[in-house]
């Protein structure tokens, strides 16, 4: 069995939010030469479809821009067991209050996915322990992006990425978790580059966990690093109950990354990491965090 942690849902509301100059979803679409989201529903069928292909039980949907929980809340509506809804949140953001209570309370969203590089804020900030406490109130999970960050779709569409990568630390992320032991972590791409200090803050603050997803490129920037090492120090240091398997799956006709899958699969397996724990990471993990 397979649980994707990290697919992102780019639906026909997220384009025109990203591109409002761009015209509508479909001609957004055309020029990334992308199939049309069409309605939430649909999209969520589509993505329905893929995972079957592919054999993946269940996927946790992102709404990857501040507006867009709403799609991601209609395909869960449609497919509760199979989906589990994470939303982008700016908490620096207008009326961020009122948005996240909407997205936690009416929307049922179970994670709050934070990239503070993005929008600009320190991750020891007032404004992130309000996302925390929402999220303790509401059983959620807080989803925080450290290190680089890259956004394809932005690149394709020629907008700016004026990202500050400083903001992004694990560290301060560590000494707000560690206060709200009831709320699930979930740092993606083993740190996205802040490798060490995401080890380090993992190992202060237990709630803090990985995801594997996407082709972990940042190992480029730190020499002699390899996928399957990333694999041994991780589960040295946090255990195998700490990582979650996710691919960064995103649009279609690409669809489901089954190459990230086998990658990684090869990697568990070259760091000597068994069976059991293999079946944790892929899936059991997952469902531990968010039960159906």
């Amino acid at each position: 069995m397979i649980n994707d942690a990290h697919c992102h849902f780019f639906s026909s509301r997220f384009l025109e939010l990203l591109a409002p100059d761009a015209g509508d979803a479909e001609a957004i679409a055309a020029r990334l030469e992308w199939d049309p989201p069409r309605t939430p529903t649909e999209l969520g069928d589509r993505w329905v479809s893929e995972l079957d292909r592919h054999d993946v039980s269940r996927a946790a949907l992102i709404a990857s821009i501040p507006g867009d929980a709403v799609s991601v809340a209609e395909a869960v509506a449609h497919h509760p067991h199979r989906f589990v809804g994470f939303f982008m949140h700016n908490p620096v953001g207008g009326s961020a209050d009122t948005t996240l209570e909407r997205a936690l309370k009416e929307l049922n969203m179970r994670a709050v996915c934070l990239f503070p590089a993005m929008h600009g804020y320190r991750l020891d900030d007032e404004a992130v322990e309000q996302v925390f406490k929402a999220a303790a109130n509401h059983g959620a999970a807080v989803f925080v992006h450290c290190g680089v960050l890259t956004v394809g779709v932005r690149k394709k569409l020629g907008l700016p990425s004026r990202f500050d990568l400083r903001l992004g630390d694990p560290l301060a992320l560590a000494r707000v978790a560690v206060g709200f032991p009831q709320v699930p972590v979930i740092v993606p791409h083993f740190g996205s580059g802040f490798f060490r200090e995401a080890l380090i803050a993992a190992d202060q603050c237990p709630t803090i966990h990985f995801d594997t997803s996407s082709s972990n490129s940042w190992i480029r920037f730190q020499s002699g690093l390899t996928l399957e090492s990333v694999f041994g120090s991780t589960t040295a240091v946090v255990g195998a109950s700490r990582l979650l398997f996710g691919t960064d799956s995103s649009f279609f006709p690409r669809g489901w990354q089954k190459g990230i899958y086998e990658e990684q699969l090869r990697a568990m397996i070259g760091a000597g990491i068994g069976a059991d724990d293999r079946k944790s990471i892929v899936s059991g993990n997952f469902d531990r965090l968010f039960p159906a």
